[in-house]
């Protein structure tokens, strides 16, 4: 009966060891956790460019890239996460989605420019 009563303690603890240590995934363009709701694999070249190698971002994130580059655009001149962040509006984002929560999220709007093309 001992045996079976301290196995189950053992197990309760790893399993709390486990939830404590647990690696949350972290945007690797605005360096956040991701809840696991929330989180989307961006193709760095679009695969319409023949792009295969992605990166886990927020939703929030992968759209305002979207919301803010063309896909030939992603293709040419922002085909990394740096020069992603070094662009102007992205740097502005980045500064500014970093005071949120982990887990919020607000509808993207296209940028002028991509909406009168």
């Amino acid at each position: 009966m001992t045996g079976r009563i301290k196995k189950k303690k053992n197990l309760a603890l790893l399993d709390t060891f486990v939830a404590r240590n647990k690696v949350e995934d972290v945007c690797t363009l605005c360096g956040r956790p991701i809840p696991s709701h929330q989180k989307d694999a961006h193709h760095l070249i679009p695969k319409s460019h023949g792009g295969s190698l992605t990166v886990d971002l927020h939703r929030i994130c992968h759209r305002q890239i979207h919301a803010l580059f063309t896909e030939t655009e992603l293709a040419r001149q922002f085909s990394t996460v740096e020069q992603l962040k070094q662009q102007d509006e992205m740097r502005h984002f980045l500064k500014w989605v970093k005071t949120k929560p982990n887990a919020f999220f607000e509808k993207s709007r296209k940028s002028a420019r991509l909406r009168n093309k």
